[in-house]
């Protein structure tokens, strides 16, 4: 057990990065959904009906509140003081930096966790992991896990950040990319290289039709922009069906509901 335990043995009642008593079971043994997706691909929502189901799906500690955790080690480790971070480019530095050293990132904590199967019955479901690094971790440390992937284009995440209102979808400045060429509101450094001209013109359009601020369309496109430069959702979904494909569903969020995607996730995985 590496150094992580120092800033926490009991992240949650009924789970640690220890066993805490007879009976508890490490999440390495058991057949937990993991959903797997960049931001803004419909996980949420996804989750939301899968706990609302029968039998309901019950979630463990997500991503952020793992994520948290991990930034205070860096931070520890760094000898730099604890403080929280809410900056969505700043934690995917320290997250990244995170995973110079554990190369598994989020699925590497993930994997030593320990539950109260008292407390936590099955089905168990952990949203989520992304990348092509965590989902590799993933398949070969958590054998009995089940991998459900949501998937949308870049430019259909940056229209649902836009719709969602998730104050967590921030950033604390953005810099313009000042080149002369970019459209209104969609002048944001990476942008170019991620949306072709047809889908920088409907982004901008949001701006010139008056339904969105350009400092807010900048600020959702540098999200995406800095999420992708760290995680590769087609790199994570090439790696799970060559590693896991009897345990993986892909689902294309834009040609299937939110309700068809949890039908094929109890389907197929």
């Amino acid at each position: 057990m590496d150094s992580i335990n120092r800033v926490a043995v009991q992240i949650a009642p009924g789970i640690a990065w220890t066993p805490l008593a007879d009976g508890w079971l490490s999440v390495a043994d058991l057949p937990l959904l993991i959903l797997v997706g960049v931001t803004g691909v419909g996980k949420s929502t996804t989750l939301a009906l899968l706990e609302a189901g029968d039998p309901p799906v019950r979630q463990l500690p997500d991503r952020r509140a793992l994520a948290d955790l991990l930034i205070a080690k860096v931070q520890m480790d760094a000898g730099e003081p604890a403080r929280p971070v809410t900056d969505r480019a700043e934690r995917f530095e320290y997250t990244r930096r995170y995973r110079e050293q554990n190369p598994g990132g989020l699925a590497q904590a993930l994997s030593q966790l320990w539950i109260d199967p008292a407390q936590w019955p099955q089905p168990l479901c952990f949203d989520g992991l992304r990348g092509a690094d965590e989902v590799s971790y993933a398949a070969e440390h958590l054998p009995a896990a089940r991998f459900a992937v949501l998937d949308a284009p870049d430019v259909v995440r940056v229209e649902r950040l836009l719709g969602r209102g998730d104050r967590f979808d921030r950033l604390s400045s953005v810099t313009a990319a000042g080149n002369g060429t970019a459209l209104p509101g969609l002048d944001v450094p990476g942008a170019e290289g991620l949306f072709n001209v047809e889908e920088q013109t409907r982004l901008s359009a949001l701006v010139t039709e008056g339904s969105v601020r350009a400092d807010d369309l900048r600020a959702k496109v540098a999200i995406v922009v800095a999420e992708r430069q760290n995680y590769d959702p087609a790199a994570a979904i090439a790696a799970l069906v060559r590693l896991a494909p009897a345990r993986t569903v892909v689902i294309d969020t834009t040609r299937n509901s939110p309700t068809d995607a949890v039908r094929l996730i109890r389907e197929k995985t």
